[in-house]
């Protein structure tokens, strides 16, 4: 059997400390996760989590330079705890959850947020806003062992140097295990799944030549370029 056309090469992600790397399978996204990022975006923080998500190939190296999106004058950063699924299954219960999670990581959601104001508006699906070419830059990822299941700890993301959002992951209002095992009653997790968490208050516009970096306490940073005209 062969291809009509060449296959897709396989996204991945980097691993640290090795030059393997991580397959990504599915791109899913937890949105509102942090109370005050609903409350600055105007939504009801008692909401139960929804989702939605990002192509595989969205996925950007960390120290990649960009281009700035079409379509949008009103491109905005959103910093995220990434849980890299190791481990497949349905229906998973909350205390056996984080078993099923290989590594965890930091990814930064960019957002067409003028085309994701028009969706809502208009009761529309966000994939445009949410799911195009570079919209989910990623820094390596560490294996849980050495994580830990990041219950805590600093969330940031700077423009240019200039602090931009500063949070804790124990501010989440579904932590990661809540996440894993409720994404796991509405399909089957597998193998190479991502699930970005969401993301604390702060987000704003970036432009054309701002630099961006992202962290969370214990893993590694991603550092991201958008391009000059």
């Amino acid at each position: 059997m062969g291809y009509v056309i060449p296959p897709a090469s396989q996204a991945s992600v980097a691993v640290t400390g090795t030059l393997d790397r991580f397959p990504v399978r599915r791109i899913f996204c937890v949105g509102r996760n942090y109370a005050e990022h609903i409350r600055e975006m105007g939504n009801d923080e008692r909401d139960s989590p929804f989702y939605f998500t990002k192509p595989a190939d969205a996925v950007v190296e960390s120290g990649a330079e960009i281009a700035y999106p079409r379509a949008t004058a009103d491109l905005h950063h959103e910093v995220e705890l990434v849980l890299a699924v190791g481990t497949g299954g349905a229906d998973i219960a909350v205390g056996d959850a984080m078993s099923h999670v290989w590594g965890a990581g930091v990814g930064i959601d960019l957002t067409r947020r003028d085309l994701q104001a028009i969706a809502k508006k208009a009761g529309r699906p966000w994939d445009m806003a949410k799911g195009f070419d570079q919209s989910a830059p990623m820094g390596a990822l560490v294996p849980l062992a050495q994580a830990g299941w990041l219950t805590s700890g600093k969330i940031w993301l700077s423009v240019n140097g200039e602090s931009r959002q500063t949070g804790d992951l124990s501010e989440m209002i579904w932590p990661a295990a809540d996440c894993v095992a409720h994404l796991s009653t509405l399909v089957d997790l597998a193998p190479g799944d991502l699930i970005m968490t969401g993301t604390p208050a702060g987000v704003s516009a970036v432009g054309q030549g701002d630099a961006l970096e992202a962290g969370i306490e214990g893993l590694p940073n991603v550092t991201v370029r958008i391009a000059s005209a």
